[in-house]
């Protein structure tokens, strides 16, 4: 209810009704672009490759770009290319101190990253079309020359540096991050789909009613945990000295530094599940190669011991990036020299290098707390599916991403709210 009142407020305000407006219609853009086939393509001959391959492999592309991949549309790379860039320039800008620098300089450093990573976007782009067209897809194109070839290819990395620059625009025009919204946008149009291929199940008898309501349960539940841990935030006490400045005394209240449980959101999730792509992509580049076996054998969840592999490489890099991602946005001893600086101090606790250890400790323990929720709820629903009937495409991964989206879109649009009514307070 909090999230529809929201809505209705924000609506009744002309420049807010705009930008939602804004996003809406992007959003509608993409939808219509991820019906649009890419030119020379036989669709029988595509519809029959993908129903002779219902593994999670082809799930797990699906999943980002919201069916455009097995139907092979304009967007068939989605927005993974653009997730890839961002990883690498956000594990060099650690790893090289020119990077380190430009991050460092404020706004100008962050275009200049942002520039590198749209190069390096349409790079990956453009070797992943390549893969594609002249290897898995290969066996559905209607003219084989090398020209149909590559406007393929040209097609599906402009499909992408399109995506990229829709997301730029809904950034700076609209409400929420443009990337989270294309890839929540996605995951939400596979419900009516998932629900009808659920009920087919069910009247054939390949699905159980008591399996669908168990599944409903579940879903729920992870529902409220996420929305739980997502609000959640430990708010450290802060005492400020009492201070006199001219004939006025400042100084002498409480406060508090709220620390949010999962500091990092729905990042690691996204990011963990780009990286697991990743061998999938080349072994699909190559499908009869010996690599295209192994990969399905050992690092995919429709393989055994696959599944087992990709359920711990799944924990193991969603804990990495929550942990990466809370240390990179939440700077322990910066805060500490600000409330030092305005005369205040943690009660029990020493200003300096003291008040540092405490605050580090604090997200520490936070952080894992939050890294060990978000891997079980998205590593779960693999094992779940992987031993039941139960194959509706909508597991742990898309239901953390779809929630932490839609509430951290309800925070940005909240803010942007009260940033107006401040602005009109003080004119």
């Amino acid at each position: 209810m909090g999230m529809l009142q929201t809505l209705i407020s924000a609506w009744k305000i002309p420049e807010m009704k705009r930008k939602l407006l804004f996003t809406f219609m992007m959003l509608v853009v993409f939808r219509l672009g991820s019906n649009i086939p890419v030119p020379g393509i036989d669709r029988m001959q595509l519809a029959a490759m993908f129903d002779a391959n219902t593994s999670g492999l082809f799930g797990l592309f699906d999943l980002f770009s919201g069916g455009s991949f097995s139907n092979f549309t304009i967007f068939a790379l989605s927005i993974t290319p653009y997730i890839t860039a961002s990883i690498i320039l956000q594990l060099l800008t650690i790893a090289i101190p020119r990077l380190e620098q430009l991050a460092k300089e404020g706004e100008a450093g962050r275009r200049k990253i942002a520039q590198y990573t749209r190069y390096l976007t349409v790079v990956l782009a453009l070797v992943q079309a390549i893969g594609y067209t002249f290897g898995l897809f290969r066996s559905v194109l209607s003219d084989d020359s090398l020209f149909a070839k590559g406007v393929i290819v040209l097609t599906l990395v402009a499909g992408t540096a399109f995506l990229m620059w829709l997301g730029e625009r809904i950034n700076e025009k609209g409400i929420g991050n443009g990337i989270s919204l294309i890839i929540f946008a996605g995951i939400i149009s596979r419900i009516p789909t998932a629900i009808t291929s659920t009920f087919r199940g069910i009247s054939a008898g390949d699905i159980s009613v008591i399996s669908v309501l168990l599944f409903c349960v579940f879903a729920v539940l992870v529902v409220v945990g996420i929305i739980m841990v997502q609000e959640g935030n430990r708010k450290i006490p802060v005492q400020y000295a009492k201070r006199v400045v001219g004939r006025k005394m400042y100084g002498g209240q409480s406060s508090h530094i709220p620390m949010k449980v999962n500091q990092s959101g729905v990042i690691p999730v996204i990011f963990a599940i780009s990286l697991l792509q990743l061998p999938m992509t080349v072994a699909y580049m190559w499908p009869e190669s010996g690599f295209s076996g192994f990969v399905t054998k050992y690092l995919s969840p429709s393989g055994y011991p696959g599944v087992w592999v990709y359920f711990v490489l799944n924990i193991v890099l969603i804990m990495f990036f929550t942990f990466f991602y809370s240390s990179v946005s939440f700077n322990p001893g910066e805060i500490a020299d600000n409330m030092k600086s305005n005369g205040g101090f943690i009660p029990g606790i020493r200003p300096g290098r003291s008040t540092v250890d405490y605050i580090t400790k604090v997200m520490s323990r936070l952080t894992f707390v939050s890294a060990v929720f978000l891997a079980i709820i998205a590593s779960i629903p693999t094992l779940i599916q992987h031993w039941s009937a139960l194959q509706i495409g909508f597991g742990g991964t898309s239901v953390i991403i779809a929630v932490g989206v839609a509430l951290d879109t309800m925070k940005q649009l909240e803010t942007q709210m009260i940033m107006r009514n401040y602005s009109g307070f003080l004119k």
